[in-house]
């Protein structure tokens, strides 16, 4: 236990990496769960890191405009055909989704086969480094952000079932080399789960709320007691959603 962690300069960036993830997640979170496309963002997340993997095998700094191009290609593809199968083959969708998740995670695998430092670019694909976020990322992320969230919010009911699916590929494609895809399956389900018996405005605010109070809880845990902090703020996040679900249900 080490409470000399708790450091705002450390600490400070990755809560703001956090929000911004949860300020398009959390409402998409719901509509996921209300259409029943639950693994969605798993999928689309790991074309997204597939593309941005590639993109780093190939030579290009990983954080540079053509990687980022590459995971929103590779998202949009992904967009793009979970598209034409929900209008062609609904009743499998969700099946669909999960072959493309373990077609994308198995090719990642693959693409990273012969590389030196194959295995830690895979565990920070899926875990993150949320403690390392460049300050410098978050300007961009927070811009693209704050445009998915004016599209969803002033024109959601207009942009049908392939609006959904850019928006969604867009917002997963920032949040994923955010902090990794296990907290962007966490950040999308958690919160929305736990507040699913609310009514639509208040059930937004409260599952901000419950993202944001995981985030803290599982950063301060992280810091005091040395964890990783991706897999531990997966966990505070559970923890938080349940409670609230508890309460929310009792209401």
């Amino acid at each position: 236990m080490n409470l000399e962690t708790l450091d705002i300069t450390i600490l400070g960036p990755g809560f703001i990496a956090g929000l911004i993830v949860l300020a398009t997640h959390v409402p998409m979170g719901r509509q996921v769960l209300k259409r029943g496309i639950i693994f969605i963002d798993l999928a689309v997340a790991q074309a997204a890191g597939l593309g941005a993997i590639t993109a780093g095998v190939m030579g290009w700094d990983p954080h540079g405009i053509g990687a980022q191009a590459a995971a929103v290609m590779a998202a949009m593809v992904a967009a793009i055909f979970l598209t034409w199968t929900e209008s062609r083959y609904a009743e499998v969708q969700e099946a669909i989704i999960g072959v493309l998740f373990i077609l994308a995670a198995t090719a990642g695998i693959l693409v990273l086969a012969n590389h030196p430092k194959g295995g830690e670019e895979l565990k920070d694909l899926l875990t993150g480094q949320i403690l390392w976020v460049d300050l410098a990322r978050l300007g961009p992320a927070a811009a693209v952000t704050a445009a998915v969230l004016g599209a969803w919010f002033l024109a959601r009911h207009r942009l049908g079932r392939a609006g959904f699916y850019v928006l969604f590929a867009l917002s997963v494609t920032v949040s994923v080399q955010l902090v990794g895809v296990y907290l962007v399956f966490a950040s999308l389900i958690l919160p929305a789960l736990a507040v699913r018996r609310a009514r639509p405005v208040a059930g937004l605010w409260a599952g901000y709320a419950v993202g944001a109070s995981g985030y803290a809880l599982g950063l301060v845990t992280s810091g005091v007691w040395d964890l990783p902090a991706g897999p531990i703020i997966v966990w505070s996040l559970a923890a938080v959603s349940f409670g609230a679900a508890m309460v929310w249900s009792r209401v």
